[in-house]
């Protein structure tokens, strides 16, 4: 990744995490809601290649890390969002099939953050972290899941759009 797409994609990424931590926290919806950086995050993955999956992971993670709203230790976060992102973009690289069509990256998304707070309440767990009762944390999973399949077929279009403007390539969907 240069510099130039690197100055090109952080402002992006910035109107996300204002856009999370001002408008999507505040809303109040059934089963928990979404995450829209995390959505937006797995997409720019879906579209790129993995080295440019784990440096969107990190960077992500890290802003993550820092909210307000996030719980957990330092990294915490940072370390999920590298494996899942990372993850995302591999499975999205080779194969042109599943970069092509939109319900193949809508699906690789709702996923990827599914598993993504699998693996955070893993190793949340590991830490000594409380997350409170199973049945819980089940639910907030379906909830996500839910608002995710829904949230992504919306964003999705816009996300590749400015991702074929920052990377020059034609990633038609």
């Amino acid at each position: 990744m240069s510099f130039r797409n690197f100055l090109y994609s952080a402002p992006v990424f910035l109107i996300v995490i204002v856009l999370q931590e001002g408008f999507v926290t505040q809303m109040r919806l059934p089963l928990g809601g979404f995450n829209l950086l995390l959505i937006v995050a797995l997409i720019w993955a879906a579209l790129s290649t993995p080295e440019i999956g784990a440096l969107t992971g990190f960077a992500t993670g890290l802003a993550m890390d820092l909210s307000q709203t996030s719980v957990g230790p330092m990294g915490h976060w940072t370390l999920v969002m590298i494996i899942a992102c990372y993850v995302i973009a591999f499975l999205g690289y080779g194969d042109d099939n599943i970069r092509a069509n939109p319900v193949n990256i809508v699906f690789l998304t709702t996923m990827g953050v599914v598993l993504a707070q699998v693996v955070f309440v893993i190793l949340g767990l590991l830490l000594g972290e409380e997350y409170g009762s199973t049945q819980g944390i089940f639910w907030l999973l379906v909830g996500s899941g839910f608002w995710t399949a829904i949230v992504s077929p919306l964003v999705l279009k816009v996300v590749a759009f400015i991702h074929s403007r920052v990377f020059g390539m034609s990633s038609r969907l």
